[in-house]
Parts: structure tokens; sequence; C-alpha cells
């Protein structure tokens, strides 16, 4: 293993928001505190400020350009990773790991860093996505993005790894959660707890993330107490949200569909609630949401494909179903509805599982543990 401080590039487009994002900032702020030197290399935004604050560098190039302008970053990248004696060059997104794949394979082979790309979900399937392949070491999130690289790219072997995401422990707590911040979304939000059940669905307002599916189910159940609360900025969407709230209203559901918008406080948001859902309608790589519910004590009611079938475990820490059967989902909601008792085993059970496999920590030391690794052989000039 190396014994020496190592430098340490990640590439992206920018830092504006999403989980590739939140991962970029996770990782960088371990390898900080560890003594590494962590330098991130993006076209910026508003996230910048807290990955500084965490002791990672940043170096402002529009690195994630599609077009020919991007080009001009290579000779500068080139003279980074020269100047600054890179070790490794971990690469997660498609227009950026073009841009260091070329700037890297410019200095000769035994100082060159070492090349990391990470899968981050379902790319097309094409020679431009292909170069994430490139790596010598290729990370996936989960096991179906491994399944998925290497039937679609032929790209098996050791050198590909499954790191899975994770969960912050110092957000995602249930004993950090001042009950004033839960209250206060709740009244925030007009939950009356005598009225049943709540059943949360969090995420982007796009009709991938099953709104309409979920309101499908609720109204075969509608005979049961229960408020339902639709989490995201409607504003992202405001055409499809008018559509769902009509849709809410036709189905008979009125006011027990609350559309709480944007939220600042998830952690306050998974304690006001009893049960997630999880309801996209195309498989998720990994499926954070899921993650962060179990690790407040919250069971997930999830559809049974994508990144759901690693990190829930059914009938233990939340129920799946198929994505086609509304008449199933409608079941489950039914049962979670109904078995306060069994509502809560699963939570607990759910939060023992999450903090065993899937913490932002493990998911820092696997990579760390990576790098290390492929620093330890000698170099390749395969590539």
């Amino acid at each position: 293993m190396v014994a020496r401080p190592l430098t340490i590039v990640q590439m992206l487009p920018e830092l504006i928001t999403g989980g590739v994002e939140r991962g970029t900032l996770e990782t960088g702020a371990f390898f900080s505190e560890n003594g590494h030197r962590s330098i991130v290399v993006s076209k910026g935004g508003p996230m910048v400020e807290a990955l500084v604050k965490t002791g990672t560098e940043h170096i402002t190039l529009p690195v994630g350009e599609k077009n020919p302008r991007s080009l001009l970053c290579i000779p500068r990248l080139r003279q980074l990773f020269i100047t600054e004696k890179v070790d490794i060059l971990h690469l997660r997104s498609r227009v950026p790991a073009w841009m260091g794949l070329l700037a890297a394979r410019s200095i000769p082979c035994t100082a060159r860093p070492r090349i990391v790309t990470t899968f981050h979900g379902f790319y097309s399937v094409n020679p431009y996505s292909a170069v994430m392949t490139k790596g010598e070491r290729v990370i996936a999130v989960s096991q179906l993005i491994l399944d998925h690289i290497c039937d679609q790219y032929g790209v098996c072997g050791d050198h590909v790894k499954v790191i899975h995401r994770g969960f912050d422990a110092a957000c995602f707590d249930p004993l950090l959660v001042d009950k004033h911040q839960v209250s206060d979304l709740r009244a925030k939000w007009g939950i009356d707890t005598t009225k049943g059940p709540v059943l949360m669905l969090p995420g982007r307002f796009t009709e991938l993330k099953g709104h309409r599916l979920f309101l499908s189910a609720l109204e075969k159940i509608k005979h049961l107490s229960w408020t339902a609360v639709l989490v995201g900025d409607e504003r992202e969407k405001p055409d499809y949200a008018a559509q769902l709230k009509k849709e809410t209203k036709q189905k008979g559901l009125g006011d027990r569909v609350v559309f709480a918008g944007h939220c600042h406080n998830m952690a306050a948001a998974f304690m006001l609630c009893d049960v997630t859902i999880s309801a996209s309608i195309h498989p998720e790589s990994f499926g954070r949401v899921g993650v962060e519910s179990q690790a407040m004590g919250v069971p997930v009611v999830a559809t049974a494909h994508g990144g759901s079938l690693e990190t829930i475990i059914p009938g233990k820490t939340g129920w799946l179903f198929s994505p086609a059967d509304t008449d199933g989902f409608a079941r489950v909601l039914a049962e979670a509805v109904h078995d306060e008792k069994k509502r809560k085993a699963m939570g607990h059970r759910a939060r023992v599982w999450v903090a065993n496999h899937f913490t932002t920590a493990l998911m820092c030391k696997k990579t760390l543990t990576l790098y290390e690794e492929l620093m330890a052989e000698p170099p390749s000039c395969r590539w």
C-alpha cells in the first residue's frame, strides 16, 4: 500500500447540484482529512464554496462544455498534471473524461497520473460513452451498473469494482434532528397526524419519478386513512406539477395529497413521515433517497428494479413492487398503512442495515483503498 500522501484530481462538468457533485465533495473532504491533497477541476458553481471549506482546492476550467472550445483545456490540464505531480486522476463524467484522458495520454506513461473512472448511471451506449470504461480502475455505483458495463461494453474483470454511494451519517441520524424542526415542517405543510400515516414521495417533478403511478395506487386505497406528501420543486416543471394537481382532484384525493415544494431539510422531512415512496418507473443506478430514508429509521416502498434491489431488503427494511403493477403497489401501500408495528420494526432494521453497508464514510474509505491499490501496481502503458 502507498505510505505517502497522494495528490488526487477529480474532474466533473460543474458544481451546481446533484449526486455526482455531492459525492465529489464528500470524497474530497475525506481525502483532505486524511492528509492527501484534493483538487477538483470543473466549470464551478454554488457548491465550490462548500468544497473549498473542507480543504479541497478548486480549479475553474470549462471541462464539461460540449463544443470544440473545451479542447483548449487539454494543454492546461497536461500542465496541471505535470506541475502538481498528480497521482490519481478520477474522471466522473464523459466530456471531462475525454479531456482528462487526452491530456494524460500526452504525458510519458511512467509520469502520468493513474486513471480512475466512475459510472454513475446508464449512459447511452456508444463510443462517446465508452470513455468511462477506459480507467485502470472503473467504479460502478451498484452491481446493476457493473452488469451494465460488462454486458454493453464487454468490460469485465477485477479492475471493475462496485463502490456504492452512501448517506451522510452526520446529517441523516434521528438523534441529531431537532424536534422543533420537524414540528415546524409539519405545520408548514399542514400535516394532521390524526389522519393516518404519512406517505412521502421525495423527488424531482419528472415523469420518471413515478408521481402518476403513486396517485393511481393511492386512488385504490382512498378508503383508508393516510396523508401523502410530494416533496420537490414544482418550478422545475410547472406544467407537469399542474397536471398532477388536476389528476389528484379527478381521482377524488382532494387535500389528502400535499404538494410540499422544495425541502432544504430532508432529515427532518423523513422524521415526520411513516413510509417513504420511491416509485421511479425506470431503474435508478443507486437511489440515495431510499438509503437516506432507511438511515432515518423509515421503511421504503419502492419499485423492484435498479438500485432498490440492492439497498432495500423486501419484507425486512421495506416493500418492493413491480412498476407495471398498480394493484401490487396499492396492496403494499395498504399493508404499510395498516401495520404500524411492522413499519416500526422495518424502520429499526433498515437503520442498522444501511449503517453497516451504505455510509459516505464507507464509500470514501473504499475509494481511497482503490487508489492505494492502484498506486502500488507498476504503471501501465496499455492505454
